[in-house]
């Protein structure tokens, strides 16, 4: 065997690869090198000078213009839509599924899956232009349950938020231990809507989830925390409504607490009866406090459901799914609303259980992540 001509061979091969690996570098950075594109906002109103290359949702967030995004812009949420007038060619197969007819015909896109190529002409709910950056400490962190945290956090001496009760923020990391960028996603606040001066949210232990894992691992008490917000419609109509059916499971409860505190404080007239889905005792928190919340306001009723309690539980509640109880104890849907925070699969069955009862799209109103 002539080593000679092996090695001569492999110093051939590794000149060729990298020689490729230049030429690839060297094309990648020509193909993608899109300059400086201009985005007209509604009509003139707002021109932006980005540059090319990023997703229409980060590179309006670059410019301090927060679109709404559950998923951290990987396309599983649909919520990051606007109107792209012109500049975003056609419509993706990763955007097929949340864009319907009607909003194709009004020329809405995911801004999440949008890259910014070329100049744009975009419309955008002047609503979105009140969203704002917030740079909080965080004061507290609990353990409500074993894969549920309690975050608090303090806003700067002189700033306030204002939100809806249910609404919702969305919550940066950032970079720690194999991950190394900033990744985003969207927590329901949990405070009360009176409270203007800091924020509360639950955040459960997702396996591989790069936020909660973030939250649960890396984040600690005086460290600040980078927010946006607050965003989403899910918020109390409860015009002409008397009764309200709420209903959660997990870190669904976050809303809802924020939604029994609003009604309580601002002394409206609507019963509430809230239905709080789990699996065993250890998975249920905020006992004591809407315990206490149902013997202070009679208006209020807390029905916790165990759909698997162990034996030494010693359970005395409800048993069975969270939609065991909502079909038991809700005979119709005469002057009642129904508010709903929880797993894709617990929201659909609800959901179809309170329609057979005469709820409708425009009495049904939920948060799904």
């Amino acid at each position: 065997m002539d080593f000679g001509v092996i090695i001569k061979a492999v110093i051939s091969l590794a000149l060729i690869s990298g020689a490729l690996s230049v030429i690839i570098s060297i094309s990648e950075s020509v193909l993608n090198n899109y300059g400086t594109c201009e985005l007209d906002i509604n009509n003139g109103s707002k021109v932006l000078s980005v540059k090319g290359g990023s997703s229409l949702l980060s590179s309006l967030a670059n410019e301090r213009i927060f679109i709404p995004s559950a998923c951290g812009g990987k396309a599983t949420c649909g919520l990051c839509k606007v109107a792209v007038l012109e500049g975003a060619g056609p419509l993706l197969l990763t955007e097929e599924p949340y864009i319907t007819q009607e909003e194709r015909a009004q020329h809405m896109r995911l801004s999440c899956q949008v890259k910014v190529k070329t100049n744009m002409k975009l419309l955008i709910p002047d609503e979105l232009f009140n969203i704002k950056e917030y740079i909080c400490e965080l004061v507290g962190m609990d353990d409500m349950t074993y894969d549920i945290k309690r975050l608090r956090m303090k806003l700067p001496l002189g700033e306030e938020i204002h939100f809806k009760a249910g609404q919702f923020m969305q919550f940066y990391t950032k970079p720690y231990g194999k991950v190394k960028e900033e990744v985003f996603r969207a927590y329901s606040i949990s405070s009360k809507a009176s409270e203007h001066d800091h924020l509360e949210l639950l955040i459960r232990l997702v396996p591989e989830g790069i936020c909660t894992t973030y939250v649960h691992t890396a984040l600690k008490v005086g460290d600040k925390v980078r927010l946006s917000g607050p965003y989403g419609d899910f918020y109390l109509r409860g015009e002409g409504c008397d009764e309200l059916i709420m209903i959660a499971g997990g870190s669904g409860l976050a809303p809802i607490r924020s939604l029994v505190y609003d009604v309580i404080e601002k002394g409206l007239p609507h019963k509430m009866r809230f239905f709080f889905g789990a699996n065993t005792l250890r998975d249920l928190y905020y006992m004591d406090e809407f315990a206490q919340i149902e013997k202070d306001y009679p208006q209020f009723t807390f029905i916790p459901c165990l759909a698997r309690p162990e034996p030494e539980d010693n359970w005395q509640g409800q048993t069975g799914f969270v939609t065991v109880a909502l079909e038991e104890q809700v005979d119709n849907a005469e002057k009642k609303e129904a508010y709903l925070c929880g797993s894709p699969g617990m929201l659909n069955a609800c959901i179809t259980i309170l329609k057979n009862k005469g709820f409708t799209d425009d009495t049904i109103f939920f948060d799904k992540f």
